[in-house]
């Protein structure tokens, strides 16, 4: 069983919580045990869980510009002549997917633990999520 999610989201580490849509994607598989892999197509973009809090919403992209800066001097914007190479250094740290256990129709998460969907490109994108049910 897979499902599509779309999101418009800014550039630059700009993220959105798709805890809801992953937990009734789980919900209405009809499966009682299992996982959900959630999945970004696409280099600069990441899946991951996080607070969705507004402190955190600003630390993470704060914190990656030191990790992975913008204005660094990037081999991939010489080969494309594009100017998103931390974008995908960024997106290639956190990693493009997660598997998500369930029980009962119920995600395993930690109370204050969201799934979210982060655009690291340096423009506003549609990031397309594949959301698949994996069987126990």
């Amino acid at each position: 069983m897979i499902k599509f999610v779309e999101v418009e989201l800014d550039g630059f580490g700009d993220m959105a919580d798709i805890t809801g849509e992953v937990r009734e994607f789980a919900r209405q598989s009809g499966v009682d045990e299992g996982a959900v892999l959630v999945f970004n197509i696409g280099s600069t973009g990441a899946i991951t869980t996080i607070e969705y809090e507004p402190g955190l919403k600003k630390d993470l992209p704060r914190i990656m510009e030191k990790i992975a800066p913008y204005q660094e001097d990037y081999e991939h914007h010489k080969a494309w002549g594009d100017d998103n190479g931390s974008g995908h250094v960024r997106a290639s740290i956190i990693g493009p997917s997660l598997l998500v256990p369930f029980k009962d129709g119920e995600l395993l998460l930690g109370r204050w633990q969201q799934i979210v969907v982060i655009n690291f490109d340096t423009r506003r994108r549609t990031r397309k999520v594949v959301l698949q049910i994996l069987r126990a």
